[in-house]
């Protein structure tokens, strides 16, 4: 830098004024430069995404910080890698033209609920408008922080606007607080119903715990549908969760099918937990390779996750599991593990996922469940808790295929209605008369119960099927009370889900 000294001191302020002026003009170039770049980067990187056949999937972020823009590029990417074109979009970009077909929306909230700066385009051009958005297929990641008094506000209204323009949600909105890892994870199993694909590896490793597979029980010998089963892990010490929880599972390979591959049995215990090659040149392949090679060289398994059926004081959590087969019959990943593979006596790894939005009413609340096949599972943890509390106005609406082999848990639902915790219990049996009956055939019927115990200050809680019931008993109840009233509901935080 040049000698100042000769100049007056007001002289020497204003030359230093200019350089530092200079030095901020230079900083700031180098900062737009950089966002120059990184927006161009993110377009060159969606225009490579959007190849592929079939409808492209939007995926639209607003991000204060910049990770929910990192997530949208993960989510992208997820989606790109099996199969599916993508559109990857800042939210400011997006028009009311391009809502249309399936949309992924990552947005984060920011100071006192507000949405991000790179939302108020979208916000004011396309949310201030009324829109038919009844061609849209949605399902919003809002991320937040439960530190602050507005909890993924801007996710929630979003969610919200979307719902009241007609726009259909592919599944329930996923809330992150302060970057949950086990609720990223979640997120991304929510992708298959974009893609079909349901094994992509974890986005992150879960810190499972070593849970023990105490029992398991058919719960449906002789059932036309496919097999459903109570399995009970008792838990490592400290574990503790309540009624509306999730129990993630990492499921292992069938130790039959790890030895099937030939390979040195001191790496069975690593190849269990890892995707298992098929062609023979790439077991030949791993011939040789230490255990550490071989977790480098593999994909780990993805995560399950199932409904807690069970309350601590139970000594243990207690799933309801349908053993999912594929076309060939070989069982599913993590049901197979669970209802097949596993042994009883044996380690399961697990972890519990708190899920505060299946989380339990006021008890003094009337309380509404429905659900359908294994979705008896989140119930029965409410009505359990529900019936130590002495909580009584509960009213179960509950669905399977047949009476005489499909009806899970029979003598405790009826013990429950019998002793007066269960003031209303409606069932529907599919298969036991010539037209198929169904859980919102039952509702529909009781519309005006319905409504009186709504007035009453129920709230409604919904677990099982997306694909079906979910969606017909969502529909039976916009039918029912309305839809704005269900909207209202759902903000009270007296509608509720848990479906998969």
């Amino acid at each position: 830098m040049p000698d100042l000294s000769a100049f007056s001191p007001e002289v020497r302020r204003l030359l230093a004024a200019g350089a530092v002026a200079g030095v901020y003009a230079l900083f700031c170039g180098g900062i737009a430069l950089r966002e120059a770049l990184r927006r161009r980067a993110v377009v060159r990187e969606a225009e490579t995404l959007s190849q592929g056949a079939g409808e492209p999937v939007l995926v639209a972020y607003a991000s204060q910080t910049g990770f929910a823009e990192e997530l949208a590029g993960a989510t992208a990417k997820a989606l790109s890698e099996a199969g599916a074109p993508v559109t990857l979009r800042e939210l400011s970009a997006v028009t009311a033209a391009d809502l249309s077909g399936p949309a992924l929306f990552i947005v984060s909230t920011t100071g006192e609920g507000d949405a991000p700066d790179t939302a108020r385009a979208f916000i004011r051009d396309v949310m201030k408008d009324g829109h038919d958005l009844s061609a849209l297929r949605y399902g919003v990641l809002a991320l937040g922080d439960t530190s602050y008094a507005h909890y993924c506000a801007f996710g929630r209204t979003l969610d919200a606007w979307l719902a009241h323009a007609g726009a259909q949600a592919l599944f329930d909105r996923v809330e992150v607080d302060d970057g949950d890892p086990a609720a990223l994870r979640h997120w991304q199993g929510k992708l298959s119903v974009l893609t079909g694909v349901t094994d992509a590896p974890d986005w992150s490793r879960p810190a499972y715990g070593r849970w023990t597979l105490a029992e398991r029980e058919l719960l449906n010998p002789r059932s036309p549908g496919g097999e459903a089963w109570r399995v009970r892990l008792t838990p490592p010490d400290g574990a503790t969760w309540q009624a509306g929880d999730i129990l993630e599972i990492g499921p292992r390979n069938a130790p039959a099918e790890v030895a099937a591959l030939g390979l040195p049995s001191e790496t069975a215990e690593i190849l269990s937990g890892l995707r298992l090659p098929h062609e023979p040149a790439a077991i030949e392949a791993l011939r040789g390779l230490s255990p550490s090679a071989l977790a480098e060289r593999l994909t780990p398994l993805p995560h399950r996750e199932y409904s807690i059926a069970s309350l601590p004081a139970d000594g243990g959590v207690e799933l309801i599991v349908r053993l999912m087969t594929d076309a060939e019959g070989r069982p599913g990943l993590g049901s197979g593990w669970l209802c097949r593979h596993a042994e009883v006596g044996g380690p399961i790894d697990a972890r519990v996922r708190t899920n505060r939005s299946f989380h339990a009413p006021d008890p003094a609340k009337p309380m509404i469940l429905i659900g359908s096949g294994t979705g008896l599972a989140g119930l029965r943890a409410h009505l359990k808790a529900r019936a130590a509390a002495g909580a009584t106005r509960n009213w179960l609406v509950f669905g399977e295929r047949t009476a005489a082999h499909d009806y899970f848990l029979r003598e405790e639902i009826e013990g429950w209605a019998a002793s007066g915790a269960l003031e209303r219990l409606d069932l529907a049996f599919s298969r036991d008369q010539p037209q198929r009956l169904y859980v919102q055939h039952r509702l529909r019927a009781s519309a005006d119960t319905l409504r009186q115990w709504v007035a009453d200050g129920a709230a409604i809680y919904v677990c099982g099927s997306l694909e079906g019931m979910s969606r017909d008993v969502h529909a039976a109840l916009v039918e029912m009370l309305g839809a704005e009233a269900v909207e209202r509901l759902t903000d009270e935080g007296r509608y509720r889900r848990d479906v998969y």
